[in-house]
């Protein structure tokens, strides 16, 4: 698969953020639904004179309806023409006529060989959850989930760990027609804050559908005591979707960073990351 920029056309990189609470998700959707998509393309067309014209943009990862982003990464190609005329003042321009819940900080002319999302090397994510009996502050409840049962961090950090590595996922994923379920977790770990709010942070090369919300509904059912702490990893080597496994709420859920490797590499990753992976036993969809 080709991925090399038209002529005439300069790839563009821009680093946004945004509060997920009020979007549909990140990718545009029929029936006018609003999306972060749908704002940044009509806020770029609006300032950049357009017209007709539309630029689609690439996203290293789609977020579900709900879900937030502090460090979400995308590309757009552009007229070269209209690049060099508006790429001094495009970022200002892009801050006055963007809604307040998304937040262009950069936009540069992209190394060759970059793609959003194929020359990731991997995406963090951090669920919050809050466990007093309260309930959870006022000033967070758009960004932390409410679980009423107090929560054994150093149980579900231990049940977390035991899903790193390269694994089919399939167990905690919707899957999806001709898509492999295949994924390597680099990191996976809970964490209590001086607060009191508990961080599940994972980092993995990529994510499955739902995998992430699947994995944190796992781990909060140990951590209260409902289940075991081997149960997340039996679950995954059972290799079917547990109805006792339930997919948690997205507000709690923020994409926090995406990595990518040197300029010199990004072509590299960029093939890499769009061949199909098997497990070295046969295993995979």
């Amino acid at each position: 698969m080709s991925d090399e920029v038209a002529a005439g056309f300069v790839r563009v990189r821009l680093d946004l953020s945004y509060d997920g609470s009020a979007f549909s998700g990140w990718a545009k959707q029929a029936g006018g639904r609003r999306t972060v998509q749908g704002e940044v393309e009509d806020a770029l067309r609006t300032v950049t004179r357009a017209g007709d014209a539309t630029y689609d943009l690439t996203v290293a990862g789609r977020t579900d309806a709900g879900v937030h982003a502090r460090g979400q990464v995308a590309h757009v190609d552009l007229p070269g023409e209209l690049w060099a005329e508006h790429r001094e003042k495009l970022l200002k321009r892009l801050a006055g006529r963007l809604p307040k819940d998304v937040r262009v900080w950069e936009v540069a002319e992209a190394a060759e060989g970059f793609n959003a999302r194929f020359a990731a090397l991997w995406r963090r994510y951090v669920y919050r959850v809050g466990d007093r009996p309260g309930g959870v502050d006022p000033l967070l409840r758009n960004h932390v989930l409410w679980h009423d049962w107090e929560l054994d961090v150093d149980v579900m950090d231990a049940a977390a760990k035991s899903l790193v590595g390269e694994h089919d996922f399939a167990a905690y994923a919707k899957k999806r027609e001709g898509a492999t379920t295949i994924r390597e977790i680099l990191d996976f770990g809970v964490r209590r804050r001086g607060d009191g709010v508990v961080e599940i942070e994972v980092r993995a090369d990529a994510f499955c559908h739902n995998q992430v919300r699947s994995m944190v509904g796992a781990l909060l059912f140990v951590g209260d005591g409902h289940r075991g702490p081997d149960w997340p990893r039996k679950v995954l080597d059972a290799g079917v979707r547990d109805s006792a496994v339930h997919v948690v709420r997205p507000h709690g859920l923020t994409l926090e960073e995406v990595a990518y490797p040197a300029d010199e590499l990004l072509a590299a990753r960029n093939k890499e990351a769009r061949n199909r992976r098997s497990l070295p036993h046969g295993g995979g969809c």
